[in-house]
């Protein structure tokens, strides 16, 4: 309430409902994650102003409200459309959108924006150190989901950390914080002996998408390429008829 940002967005559920009153007096724009359609009911019943729809892509901690209920694990394409059918307030797409053509097909799906995170972990002014941005960058990346960090199941790119909790006889990982310490506490211990194995890595499932440079310069592309996206979809379909009458001849 001191800062008054122009923007508050919850994750793991919604506070109460003085919270939200007070931060909507402040005028403060609300967004909440949903990951089904039922979190997205309660965020629209709450009188948040926008739902993020956070598909199973999506990198970073996965934002259910329950962690203990049944998760459909739904993607991107089916949660947006789903919540953009049922839902009276605007949908923004989040998960596995790395350029301009997922931006595209996002909006193209009914949602009023779509929601960018790993995209701008390799831009310059990103806190990643070389060893993240390396790890980001490489094409023989890929991602899984873990819950041995937090205790709460996120997607990261795959090292030796991810595998810890994975065998069936380990036992269940405690509350937060006590994995994050353990966590800390491995990282700084494997970095001691030179390597960086042991960072936790946040990403999406598009993470083989990231490119290097300033965020101004990343905006900028992903402007003009969903621009060019919107042409390209634009000059197919201007072609469907033709189309259409060739396959009505065959």
């Amino acid at each position: 309430m001191e800062e008054r940002p122009h923007v508050v967005s919850f994750h793991f559920g919604l506070p109460a409902s003085a919270k939200i009153a007070a931060l909507h007096d402040a005028g403060i724009v609300l967004l909440a994650t949903a990951t089904s359609v039922e979190e997205g009911e309660r965020v629209a019943a709450a009188g948040i102003d926008a739902i993020v729809a956070q598909g199973i892509e999506a990198g970073g901690h996965r934002g259910v409200f329950d962690p203990t209920a049944s998760d459909e694990q739904l993607g991107t394409l089916a949660l947006v459309r789903l919540l953009v059918r049922e839902m009276p307030v605007p949908v923004i797409a989040a998960g596995g959108i790395m350029d301009g053509a997922g931006i595209v097909a996002a909006l193209a799906l009914g949602a009023q924006a779509a929601q960018l995170g790993t995209a701008f972990l390799t831009t310059l002014e990103s806190a990643a150190d070389s060893a993240d941005r390396a790890a980001l960058l490489s094409r023989q990346s890929r991602t899984t989901f873990t819950s041995g960090v937090s205790g709460r199941l996120a997607r990261a790119i795959e090292n030796p950390l991810t595998i810890i909790g994975q065998n069936p006889a380990c036992p269940p990982v405690p509350d937060f914080p006590l994995p994050f310490a353990a966590c800390k506490a491995l990282n700084a211990a494997a970095q001691a002996h030179g390597t960086s194995e042991f960072a936790v890595r946040w990403a999406g499932q598009a993470v083989r998408l990231s490119r290097a440079m300033p965020a101004a310069d990343l905006v900028a592309t992903l402007v003009r390429e969903s621009l060019d996206a919107v042409r390209s979809l634009s000059a197919d379909l201007a072609s469907l008829p033709n189309l259409e009458s060739h396959l009505g001849r065959r």
